[in-house]
């Protein structure tokens, strides 16, 4: 890590307060960039998409639980593959605790993924979550919402992912989707890819406040599923 220089208590206070000041404007810009989001028009669903649950199939508004706003997150399992996406249950890892406090301010939230139901019990119950995670296996939804691409769109080199900016391909990638339900019609309000995703990540947050920040030589190079790392808590390593 590059070396700092050590400063009076006086001297830090002059640098902290001209930084807060960046902070300041950063906090502004992002409660002007989520008022725009708020303002982003809808579109309608109209297909009748349908999810293996293990409580059988249900609608995209079944999801909701008798909410009216429902976060979709896209999660990253590719039928015929073991590989279980490491950024993907980074951001899982963040859910269950916040789900407490969202689920009470008229917010549901579901995982979706296109593997069987079977493959996505498994991953859960190896992971501990305990949010709902359905499958959309068979059915149109991750390709209809930008995160599953077909054999042609991977062989072209370019699957549009991320709105057409990002050169990542693969059959599979992820993303955040949210819908909003009034009555018996569900509308899609907003869908973020890539590194949109990183402000679900509180473990980031806490490392961009320290000197090394995120200490990556390649984006989240570091992040193992949480039962993978060498220095796990006993009591969650017993549990794996």
């Amino acid at each position: 890590m590059q070396a700092h220089r050590t400063v009076s208590r006086e001297e830090w206070l002059a640098a902290r307060k001209a930084h807060l000041a960046r902070e300041k404007e950063l906090t502004r810009l992002h409660d002007e960039v989520a008022a725009e989001r708020r303002a982003l028009p809808w579109v309608k669903v109209d297909k009748d998409y349908r999810f293996d649950t293990p409580s059988g199939q249900v609608a995209l508004a079944d999801l909701f639980e008798g909410r009216s706003q429902l976060v979709v997150y896209h999660f990253m399992l590719t039928p015929g593959s073991d590989h279980i996406c490491e950024g993907c249950a980074f951001v899982s890892d963040h859910v269950d605790a916040a789900r407490q406090h969202f689920e009470h301010n008229d917010l549901s939230f579901v995982a979706i993924s296109r593997v069987p139901l079977s493959r996505i019990k498994a991953v859960r119950k190896r992971m501990g979550w305990k949010f709902s995670w359905v499958s959309s296996a068979g059915g149109s939804f991750n390709f209809d919402y930008g995160v599953s691409f077909t054999r042609e769109q991977v062989a072209s080199g370019n699957v549009g992912y991320n709105y057409g900016t990002s050169s990542l391909v693969h059959d599979d990638l992820h993303g955040l989707s949210v819908f909003y339900r009034d009555g018996d019609e569900v509308f899609h309000s907003y869908s973020t890819y890539a590194r949109g995703v990183d402000v679900l990540l509180g473990a980031h947050n806490y490392l961009d406040l320290t000197p090394k920040g995120r200490n990556e030589k390649g984006t989240m190079d570091w992040v193992r599923l949480h039962d993978e790392y060498e220095d796990r808590p006993a009591a969650q390593a017993c549990c794996a």
